[in-house]
């Protein structure tokens, strides 16, 4: 278990990177279980786009958490380049999640306090790289996501869109596998929405990636691959 990190290479275009099976997730609320997610799953494969799509409180952000390592499903199976998560403790869950998944939100969770240049650091930083490398890649990141001028910016000093542009480019800071997006276009108006969005899919089909977002716009998700549907808490 121990080098089941270390083992973990690069999948080829097309193969699995993420294999979802028999999810569950149950809350207990008031002393009663509530069953947000009650079965079902998918594959995603290298370079494949998902739509997640659902009613609102179907448990598309929760399923979300949990592919993404933030939270443990109650019961079955989550498999990342074909390393079962639910075998893994805390501390290689967190490891393999900064190694394979990069995040973006609904609202951009940049720090208030550092700058665009610095937000998008910080997980390589925790990831153990060196600081010249760190800049070097961060400032790299900012120009493909066409906010190299605001590096030196609070995230107070721009708008909505460049702030989620940065977000993007955060998460792709540790050139991650999967990118797991929440309604990442959710808080902008249609034009920056719009924008986030193209940016979003021309960063995933360059590098290769593989990316599961949940929207509620049937219109982005007609743009996707394919499109998973939470149903009565079953994913299919």
């Amino acid at each position: 278990m121990a080098n089941i990190l270390n083992s973990l290479s690069k999948v080829a275009r097309g193969d699995v990177v993420l294999s979802v099976r028999d999810i569950k997730k149950t809350f207990v609320e008031g002393g009663q279980p509530l069953h947000i997610l009650r079965g079902g799953g998918f594959d995603l494969h290298r370079g494949e786009i998902i739509a997640l799509v659902g009613q609102s409180g179907s448990g598309k952000s929760t399923l979300l958490q949990c592919v993404g390592l933030l939270d443990r499903p109650t019961s079955g199976s989550i498999l990342i380049s074909g390393a079962a998560v639910q075998k893994m403790d805390d501390e290689m869950r967190t490891r393999l999640r900064r190694q394979k998944i990069g995040f973006v939100y609904q609202r951009h969770n940049l720090l208030s306090d550092f700058t665009a240049l610095e937000n998008v650091m910080l997980p390589m930083l925790a990831n153990n790289m060196d600081d010249a490398s760190a800049t070097a890649r961060a400032q790299k990141l900012l120009r493909a996501a066409s906010v190299a001028h605001r590096a030196s910016h609070l995230p107070g000093e721009m708008s909505g869109g460049e702030q989620q542009r940065t977000a993007v480019a955060r998460a792709l800071a540790n050139g991650p596998e999967i990118l797991l997006a929440d309604e990442p276009t959710g808080s902008l108006d249609p034009a920056h929405a719009s924008a986030v969005f193209d940016l979003l899919l021309e960063l995933v089909r360059k590098n290769k990636m593989a990316m599961l977002f949940v929207t509620h716009d049937m219109k982005l998700a007609a743009r996707a691959d394919r499109t998973i549907t939470i149903t009565d808490g079953v994913v299919h």
